[in-house]
This record gives C-alpha cells, sequence and structure tokens, in this order.
C-alpha cells in the first residue's frame, strides 16, 4: 500500500484492473455514467469494477461499462467483513487494482475503502495506506480542484481557465480521472425498464432530502389542477409515503395533493430502472432538485427543473454544478435573488431566510407557460 501514487493520466497496461466508488445519491450516479464510459474508452479491455450504493444497485448492475459491481452501504450483519473478503477475492480473479477513482472523494466510509484495494494510483479522495491522515491532493489542477470549496461559483471557472470548460460536475468527474477527451460528459445514457402501471402524460416529483429546494405545495396544486383541467393524467413519483414524510420533507403536502386533486399516487411503484422507464414514456416530467430530475432528463423526456434560481444562477440549488446539460431540461428563474445557501455552500438544509423567497417566487404561471409549450 505504500506505493499509492496520485493519477496524472499515466497509461496503465493492456488490461488494467481500475474500481471506482460511488456515492449513495441518485443524482451522482446519474452524472457517474459519462466517466465510467470514458474510462472504458480509453481503457477498452480493463476489467471496470464499481463499489456503489443498495440505492442504486439496478442501474449499476445493468450499466453495460460496469463488469462487477459491489454496495459499500449493505446494512445486512456483517457486511462489512465480506465487502473486504469480496474485493480480495475480485483482486485474485482480475489483479490488483491498477487506479481506483473516487467519486464520493469526501465520504469517509469510500475514503476509507481506497487503501483497502491497495492500488498503484488514485483520483479523488483517500485516505493515506496506513490510514492515518488524508492523501495530499496532488499538483495538477485536474487533483487538487477537489480542496476548493467553491464547485458552483463563477470564481472557480476563472482559477481555473483552460482546465475546466464548466462547472458541471460530470465534466469535474472525467477531468479527474483523465478521460475528459474519451467521453462527452453532457451526454448521460442510463438502462430503463418497464414500469408495473400504464404512465400517465405527466410525471411530478415534489420533494427533496434538502428542504430549502422545496416548491410550494400551493404553486403544485396550482399546475396540477391546470393539467387534469387538461384531460392529462398527472402521476406523483418518489419513494414510498413513509419514506418521503421521513427522509423527503413531504409533510402533509402530498397527502393533501392526492386528496384534493386528481393526482395519481405513484410513489413507491418502481424500482429507478422502471421510474427511468416512465420517463421516458411519458410526455413530461417536472421535478424540483433531486434524483428523478437527473434520471428524467438521461432518458430524453423533456424535464423542467424548478430551482430557486435567478438568471444568473444565485439560489437555493447548486445548478451550475448539477444541472443535467442536456437539450431536453429547461429551468425555472426565480424572481427573488437570494445567496443565503450559496453563501453557506448549500450545508444548510432547510431554507436561511423567513418566507423562503427564491422558491416562493417561482411563480406556478411559469411552470404552466413550460407545459403548454411543450405538451400543446
Amino acid at each position: 500500500m505504500a506505493g499509492m501514487q496520485r493519477y496524472g493520466g499515466e497509461e496503465l497496461g493492456e488490461a488494467p484492473h481500475i474500481v471506482v466508488l460511488g456515492s449513495c445519491k441518485v443524482g451522482n450516479f446519474v452524472v457517474s455514467t459519462p466517466v465510467l464510459r470514458g474510462l472504458k474508452a480509453r481503457f477498452p479491455k480493463a476489467v471496470l469494477g464499481f463499489v456503489g450504493s443498495e440505492l442504486t444497485a439496478d442501474f449499476e448492475a445493468a450499466l453495460d461499462a460496469i463488469d462487477w459491481r459491489l454496495s459499500w452501504d449493505d446494512p445486512a450483519p456483517g457486511a462489512g467483513l465480506r465487502l473486504q473478503q469480496e474485493l480480495a477475492q475480485l483482486q485474485q480473479r482480475h489483479g490488483p487494482v491498477q487506479l481506483a477513482v473516487n467519486l464520493d472523494g469526501f465520504n469517509p466510509v469510500t475514503c476509507s475503502l481506497v487503501p483497502w484495494l491497495n492500488p498503484c494510483f488514485v483520483a479523488g479522495g483517500s485516505l493515506t495506506a496506513n490510514l492515518r491522515r488524508q492523501l495530499p491532493w496532488g499538483e495538477l489542477p485536474q487533483q487538487h480542484f477537489l480542496a476548493d470549496p467553491e464547485w458552483d461559483s463563477p470564481a472557480f471557472l476563472d482559477r481555473y481557465r483552460g482546465v475546466f470548460a464548466s462547472n458541471y460536475i460530470a465534466e469535474l468527474f472525467c477531468r479527474l480521472a483523465f478521460v475528459a477527451d474519451y467521453a462527452d460528459p453532457t451526454a448521460i445514457e442510463l438502462p430503463a425498464s418497464d414500469p408495473p402501471f400504464e404512465v400517465p402524460e405527466l410525471l411530478i416529483h415534489c420533494t427533496t432530502a434538502r428542504g430549502a429546494k422545496l416548491w410550494p405545495f400551493s404553486h403544485w396544486r396550482q399546475v396540477v389542477e391546470f393539467a387534469t383541467g387538461r384531460g392529462w393524467r398527472v402521476g406523483l413519483v418518489g419513494s414510498p409515503p413513509a419514506a418521503q414524510r421521513e427522509a423527503y420533507n413531504a409533510g402533509d403536502g402530498e397527502e393533501d395533493l392526492l386528496a384534493s386533486t386528481g393526482l395519481e399516487d405513484l410513489r413507491g411503484r418502481t424500482s429507478l430502472m422502471e421510474l427511468a422507464g416512465a420517463a421516458q414514456r411519458a410526455r413530461a416530467v417536472i421535478s424540483v432538485d433531486a434524483g428523478p430530475l437527473h434520471i428524467a432528463a438521461a432518458v430524453g423526456t423533456p424535464t423542467l427543473a424548478v430551482v430557486g434560481n435567478d438568471g444568473a444562477g444565485v439560489g437555493a440549488s447548486p445548478v451550475r454544478l448539477w444541472l443535467p446539460r442536456c437539450e431536453n431540461v429547461s429551468r425555472t428563474t426565480a424572481m427573488a435573488s437570494c445567496s443565503a445557501c450559496s453563501d453557506n455552500r448549500f450545508r444548510n438544509d432547510d431554507c436561511l431566510v423567513d418566507g423562503h423567497p427564491c422558491m416562493a417566487s417561482v411563480g406556478p404561471e411559469q411552470v404552466i407557460g413550460w407545459l403548454e409549450g411543450v405538451m400543446g
């Protein structure tokens, strides 16, 4: 393990064993797909392993670029020991790991897993071989940008002029792994499967784990009433209702919408791949800044991101960093400009300003106008 070095784009041999470590967030996996394709394009005979999440396991197992996958967040008793044993067996089968790419580089779990792999080269966050401190970032800009706290800001691009063409997280991942010349970071593709229901014309997703990104349910009501008044079926997607309330700030808002409008309850009825299939079959998808937004964007459906950001991108969401760059994606524009979230580097769960002005100032007429343009 003493030989771990920062990856600077070196060649890795004809058939290297490469391991990518991912996040437990859906959006993070979606934007990881370009770097996975880029690694396969640069090293076509590589064995590419993925240590990811139980949450995105169906996507991971179905993605052609991934040759084997394991979960770092398996909650079963003894899962940590089994993971270590399975990683050792995979190295016996496919050879030592030449490169480990940590795409969840601020997660202490994945940073601890990297030294277990004993890679020759490391891209992204890692502890040192003795697990006592953080592995230094390295001197190249594609390495030490990880220490920069302002990925979402215009100043970030000024500091890295000539290195990054955008703040987009998928590009940052590709630069980190030195495969930007082998993959288009804006071209994101996901596997999909048929959902177990007839898909409505319009799908909506209202909730998020970070309350600062919620859109008022009173605004959602006007959109649903407009759509059903036009004769369009509208389906509500998301996790099962209990999880929506516990982890995604749904409160009673979704239940009230379902009880008082023609909204159809599709929460908890799909796997992620089935959700991708449902989004693919819908005529349009409207979502706050959350995982279903990234899924709908990736399958090519006209998608509206309901975000509380002004015309310059300042607001509740880090849109420069995370907003999908696909042509089928549009976003709302907040009429109120508020930098409280960006000043706090988006570490706040809830809104920091009374009245939630950025999200509240995104009027339902914006969303309805977009729907009229897309649905006719």
